[in-house]
């Protein structure tokens, strides 16, 4: 493991850059948000935390694709919102018509707060690969992992056995419920 200084997160210059790969191929750009007491929608439109937003130039006005938040208003069944999400609220930024897109590692409530308050980095938590579970997001350093996912399945098996077969997903495919 390699420690990384404390840099600024990547996710707004992810969602920058996805947002305008969907705008320039003619996709719509959505952005799932894990809906808590940080983010200000339309809290009819939220089931099961969590909230799909469509961002594109049609459905909003004065869109702001900032470090910390995205701001925008929308109308939701012919209201006029103003919604303003942090960043670290973001789960997924894609393309409605394909799914092409970015899943964000979720962050926890307390690092939503300290963001939004400008109190520590915006720099996401460092995962500890072990568990799954997000390090202190207040850490001073990152950790990096060096190891690819290929590297991980591989962990414990002789040096002269052969990879384990990928084995494709099984059961329907998953789809996205489209919120207007």
């Amino acid at each position: 493991m390699i420690e990384a200084p404390d840099t600024t997160s990547t996710r707004p210059y992810l969602i920058r850059a996805l947002y305008e790969w969907c705008t320039d191929n003619g996709f719509t750009p959505y952005v799932a948000v894990a809906a808590d007491d940080s983010v200000q929608v339309p809290r009819e439109y939220v089931k099961d935390g969590e909230i799909v937003l469509n961002i594109s130039f049609d459905a909003t006005s004065s869109l702001k694709l900032g470090n910390e938040f995205i701001e925008f208003k929308a109308r939701f069944a012919g209201t006029p919102r103003e919604i303003m999400v942090p960043v670290g609220q973001v789960l997924a930024i894609f393309a409605r018509e394909n799914g092409q897109g970015m899943a964000f590692p979720r962050t926890s409530p307390k690092a939503t707060n300290l963001l939004a308050a400008g109190a520590v980095s915006s720099a996401p938590a460092a995962a500890d690969t072990t568990t799954n579970r997000a390090l202190a997001p207040d850490a001073e350093r990152r950790v990096v992992p060096l190891s690819s996912v290929d590297g991980d399945r591989r962990q414990g098996l002789p040096p002269d056995q052969p990879e384990p077969p990928r084995t494709p997903p099984t059961g329907p495919r998953p789809a996205l419920k489209r919120v207007k």
